[in-house]
């Protein structure tokens, strides 16, 4: 199961366990017991610290495993084989229960441990899901610094039947104690919140003694980090708030065409990035959402950043680089049925509509690669165009017409969502060119029609264009003096990470350049 490479590469990392651990084995007579069998006894034969028993107790859910020091009962399981994108959170699992300290700030970590006891947490994942890991090694990290805790991850197409009959159509999907609790993408800071009431105003009373930065960039994405690393290298101090690490870029499988990198994938971008920014010592605040803008009056005075938890930060200069967001339908019972049929990622819900019929809205890459992915794994694809005819790349349409299962339908307007508000039943649509009605029989609605950007908080406060992007000039200068701007959340054009990267950089130089041209003016 795990070749010779991967082995090795495991058995390094096993050589940081800090206590001997115990997997604990709760299999059946199923073709998934018997992978997950292999998989426990090759880890075990990797280290002398890593044993394997069997979980007789008949209430266990089967097959699955615990993890869990020698002795003591498994507060960390995960059921299915945990290979794929959750490889990695197996690995970590292993290492943080056994003693080795996760990476979080010891104030988060005293916090995970004030929660109270008695949680139990469920994660339904796909493998092929590359949100859900950030999700499963949240809820593992808290299970292995609280002894009150308990985290289970489930593989949905090892459980499909039972994934069926709770209704579930989007991962990850979080459950506490048997209750929804969480749904989709989610950083450890976002899950903590939502359980410590008192993480809110802490925050807040900590941010209120910060003094007011040189650059304060707001988002994390490629062009708020490259803004704030190029800050840095100027010797400014640069600030960082974003709702999370990475924006789009950590929603994004395979990337192919950054310059100088021939393959690599959403979250490893992000990871590197995040790395990077704090090599050079940026001050990064997560789990923040900006709520206003408040620009400086006057000579010498600062920009104030508001959050939504009540704090704000204050800069010499801002950079915006809020990004965007995936666009939506608008159409009625598009709301009623996100996470219920009506889906944005092809690859992280895709395996949950195995064997049935699904629709695609948007014939432009994003949309055409969804339908080729989708092809492999449901019965049947309709992609559906606006446009009269589809927009991606010639090669992808080529692969896309060679598909046995898939259907293209252009001169399409989508006007509903069908569906009895537990799921989606249908896709209802208006042929352009004879105003004709027809629905669409599907069990998954995914929307790939591009992109809006995140800047409804800045009306009223600087330019936007008609389309809500931030108006900058060559430089990234806003119609603010000394707020600039970078990214997909600006009306430069070809919304691409390597140019997000590069108006990143350009905006934080040209914040440098205002800092010392206004330093001097108040010298003279």
């Amino acid at each position: 199961m795990l070749d010779p490479n991967l082995q090795s590469q495991v058995a390094a990392a096993l050589q940081r366990l800090q206590a001997p651990i115990e997997l604990v084995a709760a299999l059946d007579g199923s073709s998934v017991a018997r992978e997950l069998r292999t998989l426990l006894q090759q880890l075990a034969a990797l280290s002398p610290k890593v044993a394997v028993r069997e979980d007789a107790s008949p209430d266990v859910r089967r097959p699955s495993f615990g993890v869990a020091r020698a002795g003591e009962a498994p507060r960390v399981r995960f059921a299915g084989v945990p290979l794929g994108h959750e490889f990695t959170s197996l690995i970590l699992a292993l290492l943080q229960v056994s003693g080795y300290p996760p990476k979080v700030d010891e104030a988060t970590a005293a916090a995970i441990r004030a929660l109270p006891a008695g949680l139990r947490f469920e994660t339904w994942v796909s493998l092929s899901c590359h949100n859900c890991p950030e999700v499963v090694q949240a809820l593992n990290t808290l299970a292995a610094l609280n002894p009150g805790i308990s985290h289970t991850m489930i593989d949905g197409a090892a459980f499909a039947a039972e994934a069926e009959s709770r209704k579930l159509m989007g991962v990850p999907a979080v459950f506490l104690d048997g209750q929804p609790f969480a749904q989709g993408r989610a950083t450890l800071e976002e899950l903590l919140a939502k359980l410590d009431t008192g993480a809110e105003a802490r925050v807040a009373a900590a941010l209120a003694d910060k003094a007011p930065y040189d650059v304060l960039v707001v988002g994390g994405g490629p062009a708020g980090g490259s803004a704030a690393i190029y800050a840095a290298r100027k010797g400014l101090r640069v600030g960082l708030v974003a709702e999370r690490f990475g924006g789009q870029v950590g929603d994004t499988l395979g990337i192919e065409n950054l310059i100088s990198v021939t393959y690599t994938e959403g979250p490893k971008l992000v990871a590197a990035l995040d790395a990077h920014v704090r090599q050079y010592g940026v001050d990064v605040t997560t789990g923040q959402r900006v709520i206003r803008l408040e620009p400086a009056e006057g000579p010498g005075a600062v920009h104030t950043v508001h959050l939504a938890g009540g704090a704000v930060l204050r800069g010499r200069t801002v950079i915006l680089a809020t990004g965007a967001r995936w666009r939506e339908l608008g159409v009625p019972g598009e709301a009623e049925h996100r996470t219920r049929g009506v889906a944005f990622c092809p690859h992280c819900d895709g395996p949950l509509f195995k064997g049935k019929r699904v629709a695609v809205v948007g014939g432009g890459n994003s949309g055409v690669e969804a339908a080729i992915d989708l092809a492999g794994v449901v019965a049947h694809v309709t992609l559906l165009e606006f446009d009269a005819q589809l927009r991606a790349d010639a090669v992808l349409q080529t692969k896309l017409r060679s598909l046995p299962n898939v259907a293209v339908l252009t001169s399409a307007q989508t006007t509903a969502v069908l569906g009895d508000g537990a799921r989606v039943t249908g896709l209802r649509w208006k042929g352009r060119r004879d105003a004709s009605t027809h629905d669409l029989d599907v069990a998954g609605i995914f929307v790939q029609i591009g992109l809006l950007p995140q800047t409804d908080w800045l009306r009223g406060t600087l330019a936007l264009s008609p389309r809500g992007e931030i108006e900058v000039d060559a430089r990234g200068q806003t119609s603010v003096p000394g707020v600039f701007a970078a990214g997909d959340a600006t009306t430069v054009p070809f919304k691409q990470i390597v140019i997000a990267m590069g108006d990143g950089a350009k905006a934080s130089l040209a914040a440098f350049d205002h800092l010392v041209r206004s330093s001097g003016a108040a010298a003279a």
